[in-house]
């Protein structure tokens, strides 16, 4: 890769914070999508939170996933949909809200997660690995996201710009 200097996102340090996390984002989905495929597995890596929630607590609705995920309802609406489309999971109006969708994994997606859990260990594995590598990054994000709850980039950014910081 180019030196620092030729690196936006690194070159521009935190000026480029928001950057930086989408381009790691990315990169380790399409990693993940890799180690899918070399495993001959169709599989988006925007469907293991849904997954993983309704293997853990059973049928559950969009924004209880969403709310758990703490992302947003929509993201987890589209992944419904794809996870629909591909046979993985069933989408049934909830009985008492006729707005609310409840989800809950097919006998095929079940099959799936269970040829996955492998995959998902050593997934799970790799990431602890990267992460004590990395220096414990895990609780650094911890910091940034509880310095994001304490006042979000939006409140900072209004009270910088009203002269009030």
């Amino acid at each position: 890769m180019a030196n620092d200097g030729d690196d936006y996102s690194r070159a521009y340090g935190g000026l480029a914070l928001a950057a930086r996390l989408r381009r790691l984002s990315e990169r380790l989905d399409r990693d993940g999508t890799r180690v899918y495929e070399a495993h001959g597995v169709r599989f988006e890596q925007r469907w293991y939170g849904v997954l993983r929630q309704l293997l853990a607590n059973g049928p559950m609705t969009v924004g209880e996933i969403a709310d758990t995920l703490r992302i947003s309802h929509a993201s987890v609406s589209e992944a419904r949909r794809s996870l629909e489309r591909e046979g993985i999971l069933v989408a049934t109006q909830c009985p008492s809200d006729a707005r609310r969708r409840i989800l809950d994994l097919t006998p095929a997606g079940r099959r799936l997660c269970d040829r996955l859990r492998p995959l998902w260990d050593d997934f799970n594995a790799t990431a602890l690995e990267l992460n004590d590598e990395a220096g414990d990054l895990v609780r650094f994000l911890d910091r940034l996201e509880d310095a994001l709850e304490r006042r979000s980039m939006f409140d900072r950014m209004q009270a910088r710009r009203s002269g009030s910081d």
